[in-house]
């Protein structure tokens, strides 16, 4: 049943992207892809084009981009009962899709454990990684950061609820972090599920990448 939506931002991600969407293949084959492209200039497209035989993949162009304006341009072109979204260098390795859905039905978004790549080696979890543990956790609160935390490179959300609920369009990065402040705020909950989890490549111009060791 074709009833999973993935979107995936794009920007120059040719030496990742292809991981994102086999790895989508692997565990959700009926599920359809959205790349949402910022301007790439690179080969990015060229390696989702050749996935085009696989899955259905659709290509959305986004000018004057900011995170929750590209996502919630891709969200209203959903047609199944849930969306994940996924980084572009993110590769998913465990799943339970059940699970999540069972997790949907009392929350509103459900994020997945994260494992930090740095050229091959699994990097020690520190900073933003420490968020990533073993337990799960409700309405997850960053002491780091003092603020909700939740996470948009590997999170589901419920269509229907997405779509009445859209991300911050004005914010140039953080879309997560500020609407699950919202929605904490309006008596909604989500969820960190520390039994999913995707392999998050290093990329030199991330934002999550203080203090590799």
């Amino acid at each position: 049943m074709n009833d999973l939506t993935v979107i995936i931002r794009n920007r120059n991600e040719s030496e990742y992207i292809g991981f994102a969407i086999q790895s989508v293949i692997d565990f959700f084959p009926n599920s359809k892809i959205i790349v949402i492209d910022n301007n790439s200039n690179d080969d990015s497209l060229k390696t989702v084009s050749l996935f085009q035989n696989r899955i259905s993949i659709e290509v959305l162009n986004v000018n004057n981009y900011t995170p929750g304006l590209s996502l919630n341009n891709a969200i209203k072109k959903v047609d199944t009962e849930y969306v994940l979204i996924l980084s572009a260098h993110a590769q998913i390795t465990k799943m339970n899709f059940d699970s999540v859905k069972e997790l949907l039905k009392e929350n509103v978004a459900v994020f997945g454990n994260q494992t930090p790549i740095y050229k091959g080696k699994k990097i020690t979890k520190r900073y933003i990684w420490s968020h990533f543990g073993t337990k799960n956790i409700k309405n997850m609160f960053s002491e780091i950061e003092k603020r909700y935390f939740l996470h948009n490179a590997f999170c589901f959300y419920s269509t229907d609820f997405i779509s009445n609920t859209p991300f911050d369009e004005t914010l140039p990065g953080k879309e997560d972090r500020y609407w699950a402040i919202d929605i904490v705020k309006k008596g909604y909950s989500f969820i960190y599920d520390s039994s999913i989890e995707v392999n998050h490549f290093y990329t030199k111009n991330g934002a999550t990448w203080k203090g590799i060791g």
